[in-house]
């Protein structure tokens, strides 16, 4: 679900129903953070790649200077 989507959901009117004011204002509030929490879905997921990227790029420097334990000789 979008905030967009949050924004302009249109309920059926009900002849007890809510404040159409508050639900408005409600929907305001749940887009809001909701589109808080897709940024910051976005930005983590940014830095896992740079985080992944790095650590194969060590893993791939250290494994160069390393040798094999079997490689030794006694």
């Amino acid at each position: 679900m979008t905030p967009h989507e949050v924004r302009t959901r249109e309920f059926a009117a009900r002849r007890r129903g809510v404040d159409p004011l508050e639900v408005r204002e409600f929907q305001a509030r749940v887009a809001e953070e909701l589109g808080m929490l897709a940024e910051a879905v976005r930005l983590l997921t940014q830095e896992n790649a740079r985080t992944r990227r790095a650590l194969r790029d060590w893993q791939t420097l250290h494994a160069r200077e390393c040798r094999s334990p079997n490689s030794v000789h006694w």
